[in-house]
Protein backbone atom coordinates (compact mmCIF):
# COMPACT_ATOMS: atom_id res chain seq x y z
CA UNK A 1 0.00 0.00 0.00
CA UNK A 2 1.60 3.23 -0.76
CA UNK A 3 -0.25 5.45 1.38
CA UNK A 4 2.37 7.04 3.22
CA UNK A 5 -0.05 9.30 6.04
CA UNK A 6 -3.48 8.28 7.32
CA UNK A 7 -4.95 11.82 6.43
CA UNK A 8 -3.92 10.83 2.88
CA UNK A 9 -6.83 8.07 2.90
CA UNK A 10 -10.11 9.63 1.77
CA UNK A 11 -12.09 7.21 3.55
CA UNK A 12 -10.22 9.25 6.70
CA UNK A 13 -11.26 12.17 5.38
CA UNK A 14 -14.94 11.40 4.51
CA UNK A 15 -14.92 10.38 8.12
CA UNK A 16 -14.03 13.66 9.64
CA UNK A 17 -16.04 14.71 7.78
CA UNK A 18 -18.73 12.40 9.42
CA UNK A 19 -17.36 13.71 12.49
CA UNK A 20 -18.00 17.23 12.23
CA UNK A 21 -21.64 16.59 10.98
CA UNK A 22 -22.65 14.26 13.77
CA UNK A 23 -21.27 16.78 16.46
CA UNK A 24 -23.27 19.84 14.61
CA UNK A 25 -26.30 17.32 14.95
CA UNK A 26 -25.48 17.18 18.46
CA UNK A 27 -26.07 20.44 18.93
CA UNK A 28 -29.82 19.95 18.67
CA UNK A 29 -29.97 17.55 21.37
CA UNK A 30 -32.08 18.61 24.79
CA UNK A 31 -29.37 19.60 27.50
CA UNK A 32 -30.54 16.14 29.46
CA UNK A 33 -28.65 14.21 26.78
CA UNK A 34 -24.96 15.52 27.45
CA UNK A 35 -24.01 12.43 29.43
CA UNK A 36 -26.13 10.21 27.34
CA UNK A 37 -27.04 9.47 23.71
CA UNK A 38 -25.36 12.78 22.66
CA UNK A 39 -21.70 11.81 24.36
CA UNK A 40 -22.57 8.13 22.93
CA UNK A 41 -23.15 9.01 19.43
CA UNK A 42 -19.97 11.49 19.71
CA UNK A 43 -17.68 9.10 21.23
CA UNK A 44 -18.86 6.44 17.57
CA UNK A 45 -17.94 9.58 15.39
CA UNK A 46 -14.56 10.29 16.79
CA UNK A 47 -14.18 6.38 16.67
CA UNK A 48 -14.04 5.90 12.86
CA UNK A 49 -11.19 8.19 11.73
CA UNK A 50 -9.22 7.55 14.96
CA UNK A 51 -9.81 3.56 14.04
CA UNK A 52 -8.58 4.29 10.69
CA UNK A 53 -5.54 6.11 11.69
CA UNK A 54 -4.64 3.71 14.12
CA UNK A 55 -4.55 1.14 11.81
CA UNK A 56 -2.82 2.41 9.31
CA UNK A 57 -0.10 3.38 11.51
CA UNK A 58 0.24 -0.37 12.71
CA UNK A 59 2.91 -2.69 11.27
CA UNK A 60 0.96 -4.83 9.90
CA UNK A 61 -2.08 -5.54 7.30
CA UNK A 62 -3.72 -8.00 9.74
CA UNK A 63 -3.68 -5.41 12.49
CA UNK A 64 -5.00 -2.57 9.95
CA UNK A 65 -7.41 -4.84 8.94
CA UNK A 66 -8.54 -5.02 12.29
CA UNK A 67 -8.94 -1.81 12.74
CA UNK A 68 -10.65 -1.11 9.67
CA UNK A 69 -13.52 -3.86 11.08
CA UNK A 70 -13.51 -1.91 14.79
CA UNK A 71 -14.54 1.60 12.00
CA UNK A 72 -17.09 -0.35 10.37
CA UNK A 73 -18.84 -1.40 13.72
CA UNK A 74 -18.69 1.99 15.36
CA UNK A 75 -20.48 3.17 11.78
CA UNK A 76 -23.11 0.74 12.87
CA UNK A 77 -23.44 2.40 16.22
CA UNK A 78 -23.77 5.60 15.02
CA UNK A 79 -26.62 5.01 12.22
CA UNK A 80 -28.66 2.96 15.32
CA UNK A 81 -28.02 6.24 17.52
CA UNK A 82 -29.25 8.67 14.98
CA UNK A 83 -32.08 6.70 14.58
CA UNK A 84 -32.64 6.16 18.47
CA UNK A 85 -32.14 10.50 17.81
CA UNK A 86 -34.86 10.31 15.53
CA UNK A 87 -37.46 8.30 17.81
CA UNK A 88 -37.00 10.52 20.51
CA UNK A 89 -37.77 13.06 18.29
CA UNK A 90 -34.48 15.04 19.38
CA UNK A 91 -33.87 15.05 15.27
CA UNK A 92 -35.71 15.21 12.24
CA UNK A 93 -34.85 12.86 9.62
CA UNK A 94 -34.07 15.54 7.17
CA UNK A 95 -31.92 16.70 9.24
CA UNK A 96 -29.89 13.50 9.13
CA UNK A 97 -29.67 12.89 5.66
CA UNK A 98 -25.70 13.91 5.02
CA UNK A 99 -24.68 11.96 7.73
CA UNK A 100 -26.35 9.14 7.05
CA UNK A 101 -25.39 9.35 2.95
CA UNK A 102 -21.72 9.72 4.41
CA UNK A 103 -22.09 6.38 6.65
CA UNK A 104 -23.12 4.75 3.53
CA UNK A 105 -20.42 5.82 1.50
CA UNK A 106 -17.80 4.87 4.50
CA UNK A 107 -18.87 1.50 4.73
CA UNK A 108 -18.12 1.12 1.14
CA UNK A 109 -15.01 2.62 0.98
CA UNK A 110 -13.95 0.74 4.35
CA UNK A 111 -15.05 -2.59 2.29
CA UNK A 112 -13.26 -1.95 -0.69
CA UNK A 113 -10.20 -1.16 1.33
CA UNK A 114 -10.65 -4.25 3.30
CA UNK A 115 -10.75 -5.80 0.22
CA UNK A 116 -7.71 -4.45 -1.70
CA UNK A 117 -5.67 -5.17 1.52
CA UNK A 118 -7.11 -8.77 1.33
CA UNK A 119 -5.43 -8.92 -1.85
CA UNK A 120 -1.91 -11.32 -2.31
Amino acid sequence: MAVRNFKELIVWQKSMELTTEIYQLCKQFPREEVYGLKSQICRAAVSVPSNIAEGQGRKSTAEFLNFLSIAKGSLCEIETQLIIATNLNYLKIQDTVKAQNLIVEIKKMLSSLCSSLNKP
